[in-house]
């Protein structure tokens, strides 16, 4: 498996473009991840991972400016994300019809974060697309939490990312597409800190 350290972050950008899966820190846990744009790139990280089809894979970004490109934003969520994001926390929101219906499981919701990795955020700057991110685990097994469990996990990903999840667990989901914020997926951030905020 081709390794990257933080010298050679163009070169997994690039790898990324030409349509490779690479494991990457994140700041929660290692994700596997393909560049956003070519549906045979989502089918060939779901086969890995044996993710079953009907789970949509979350999608990772590297500003608000590019949630706003695949997402519709209210006041309320504008919020959280200036106030939460970078940070550990995916947000469910409403699709832009922009972002092809197959990406969502036909669903008309979309899960998109901002992690506050460093290194992670430039290698999306320098693709200039979402990727699509899902913890580097085989679906249903644990989540890989450095680089060794990140490669016994999935072997054949192309290559991986050094670096170290800071978080150790995976990242709040919050529902924001109905009148009352909901956690689907209980993490480092609560309801009330997130509420207390708003």
């Amino acid at each position: 498996m081709k390794r990257y350290t933080d010298s050679q972050l163009p070169e997994a950008a690039k790898d990324l473009l030409d349509h490779t899966i690479l494991l990457l820190p994140t700041d929660t846990v290692y994700g596997a991840g393909v560049v956003y744009g070519e549906l045979d790139d989502l089918h060939n990280l779901k086969h890995i991972k044996h993710r079953p089809e009907t789970k949509p894979i979350p999608f990772m970004v590297a500003s608000a400016k590019m949630i706003e490109q695949i997402a519709i934003l209210d006041d309320r969520s504008r919020k959280i994300i200036s106030t939460f994001l970078p940070g550990p926390l995916t947000l469910i929101l409403k699709r832009k019809e922009i972002v092809p219906a197959e990406y969502t499981n036909g669903m008309d919701t979309i899960a998109v974060r901002i992690p506050d990795a460093p290194n992670l955020l430039e290698v999306i700057e320098m693709t200039g697309r979402p990727l699509l991110v899902s913890s580097a685990n085989e679906s249903g097994k644990p989540a890989a939490l450095n680089i060794k469990e990140a490669i016994e996990a999935l072997p054949h990903a192309y290559g991986i990312l050094e670096g170290i999840c800071s978080n150790q667990q995976a990242s709040t989901i919050l529902d924001c597409t109905k009148p009352e914020l909901q956690i689907l997926r209980p993490g480092p951030l609560s309801l009330e800190d997130i509420q207390t905020e708003l």
